[in-house]
């Protein structure tokens, strides 16, 4: 490979790639070109950094100088100053929200200095699209371990002794699913990774598969050796283009290096993979719907037993991970699972990926050691609330299936025992902030109408239950509810939690119980006071300025888009009624909550 005096990383994936990472990349090939620097510097386009709040983001090497939200304009200075000059631009750096502090270095930036990377341990440090970076940095010397120094049962019993579970939402020891698969008789099995990503908020495996596709592939090859498969599939949304091209690309490679397809290695196994593109059905995510879709059928979740290790695709034994799990396999193989124990709590090992996403300064990925505290997540390496003048208010976890967590939960321990305690579940690790400015009712009316959709109707108490839940939800946001239906809310999620068919509709009543459970007042207040504390709820808000909040900054006066507010210097705002269309956007921009 040829060497270069420095190396710039610029984020390829999907967060920087939106905000013009491309046009970036081909202005600094350029300008680099034109300074004579094209055989010194070299610029490389890498998976998603995680960093995506940030994005463009780039990392100059050696020395680790991070920049962020570049632009084409900021280009020939770049150039000129950090690879003619020595001399790295301060103003492209990035600066600590609250403090204000400058800090140059990627490594001391706290939303990277607080995490520990396994499953992301290649984010932004090689070309997604090049399987020799990916071996330059001990790819695939698992799977050579495994094919030629292991027996299927030495995987099964390293897996099982990392403690290693689902990631996917379910939390099932891997090992131990491994195992069952292992055991049951048949000459045909499949291994399987479930790519088909949905919760809203979550793109963990796109930006694994965008990042470092090898990684999913070689832990699916290891895991076809430890139970005996020759054929397996990765299902994916056709909704994540830039994850199936360059997984697409991945796998064509890994075939013509011998790492995949007939006699991998000259070992005598073989195992070939293909990638299935789903149409975007969040039921698909319950794996016995992934696996009908794959058979060519509808979507639509069967009952177990028997379940997939036994009787899985085509009927045949299977297993099925999520990416995330996968990318986890290779560094146990390689470093053992007594280390990957080593890393957690007593029931939850190894680390978490988490999207952190909703009003928090720095949003992305985020992957810390199971156990880390939520205030560690949402403050150290989040940065906290982005409003000076607004309060953190709860966290959203586990995607339409989860719970929300109020403040007092803030140093909850985040592993799958503790997060059930609260109310909510890990899911597939999607992590929502919420401050005062949300309203819990609508929050759970949201979630509800996601499931809803979702629905693959086969079964009455998802299809009508989850339903007659979004109706009176509905009804309280809209200032017509009565205290009964709380009852009948509790009521109706209970019986769909009891006798729902798979997961999707068991725990799709999970936002509105932990609203209940945490947020009851707020609920009381919509359909006793006919009030939304947050101001929400559109008709449940009088669009009226209090004169003893108003600060008369005139702010919501320059805000609003119809002419609608009326307002002097030192005098308090006035709102026409007749000309309001109730868009919020005083409401908005109205730091004192003065309009009511």
């Amino acid at each position: 490979m040829k060497r270069f005096r420095q190396h710039l990383l610029i984020c390829g994936g999907t967060g920087c790639h939106a905000a013009g990472s491309a046009d970036v990349r081909t202005a600094l090939q350029n300008e680099i070109k034109k300074q004579g620097l094209a055989d010194e510097v070299a610029v490389v386009e890498t998976g998603c950094n995680g960093f995506c709040a940030m994005g463009p983001v780039a990392v100059v090497y050696p020395g680790g100088t991070f920049y962020v939200s570049l632009t084409i304009d900021d280009v020939p200075e770049l150039v000129q100053e950090h690879f003619l000059k020595g001399r790295p631009v301060e103003r492209l750096m990035y600066k600590e929200p609250a403090s204000k502090d400058i800090i140059p270095d990627m490594k001391d930036i706290p939303f990277f200095a607080h995490q520990q990377l396994i499953a992301l341990r290649n984010r932004g440090l090689l070309d997604a699209e090049s399987i020799d970076e990916y071996i330059a940095r001990d790819g695939y010397r698992a799977l050579a371990k495994a094919l030629t120094e292991m027996s299927p049962q030495d995987i099964v019993n390293e897996v099982k002794k990392s403690g290693l579970r689902g990631r996917g939402g379910g939390g099932f020891p891997t090992g131990l699913k491994w195992e069952f698969c292992q055991r049951t008789p048949g000459e045909i099995k499949y291994v399987l990774c479930n790519a088909d990503e949905g919760d809203p908020g979550a793109f963990m495996d796109r930006s694994i598969l965008e990042a470092d596709p090898h990684s999913v592939i070689e832990g699916m090859t290891i895991a076809a050796k430890a139970i005996g498969a020759h054929h397996g599939f990765v299902y994916c949304r056709a909704e994540y283009p830039l994850a199936i091209e360059r997984l697409k690309l991945a796998i064509e490679k890994a075939t013509e290096y011998g790492l995949l397809g007939d006699n991998i290695l000259d070992t005598g196994f073989s195992f070939n993979l293909q990638i299935y593109q789903g149409a975007g059905a969040f039921v698909c995510g319950e794996e016995t719907a992934l696996m009908r879709s794959i058979e060519g059928k509808r979507g639509m979740p069967r009952p177990r037993p028997p379940f997939p290790a036994v009787k899985g695709l085509y009927d045949k034994p299977t297993v099925l991970n999520n990416v995330e799990t996968w990318a986890n396999v290779a560094p146990i193989i390689i470093k053992g699972g007594d280390w990957y124990a080593s890393i957690g709590t007593a029931g939850s090992k190894g680390t978490k990926v988490f999207a952190l996403t909703g009003h928090v300064n720095n949003i992305g990925l985020v992957e810390v050691p199971m156990g880390t505290s939520l205030r560690t997540i949402i403050y150290d390496i989040g940065g906290g609330m982005p409003k000076k003048h607004r309060k953190f208010k709860a966290v959203q976890l586990g995607g339409p299936s989860g719970g929300c967590v109020p403040e007092q939960y803030l140093d909850l321990p985040c592993d799958y025992e503790e997060i059930i305690k609260a109310g909510a579940i890990m899911g597939s690790g999607g992590m929502i902030v919420m401050d005062d400015s949300t309203c819990m009712v609508d929050m759970a009316r949201f979630f509800m109408e996601f499931v809803q959709d979702e629905s693959c109707g086969k079964c009455t108490p998802c299809r009508e239950g989850t339903r007659r839940m979004l109706q009176i939800l509905e009804k309280i946001c809209e200032g017509r509810g009565e205290m009964s239906d709380l009852d009948l809310l509790e009521e109706l999620a209970a019986m769909i939690k009891d006798s729902a068919l798979c997961g999707l509709g068991q725990t799709g009543p999970n936002p509105v119980l932990s609203t209940l459970r945490y947020f009851r007042d707020e609920y009381v207040a919509h359909i006793v006071d006919k009030k939304c504390p947050a101001r929400t709820c559109v008709n449940l808000i009088e669009f009226r300025v209090d004169e003893a909040l108003c600060k008369k900054c005139g702010q919501c006066f320059k805000a609003c888009p119809v002419g609608a507010i009326s307002w002097e210097k030192k005098q308090p705002a006035k709102i026409d009624l007749t000309k309001c269309i109730k868009c919020k956007t005083c409401i908005e921009n109205c730091k004192f909550d003065a309009i009511v």
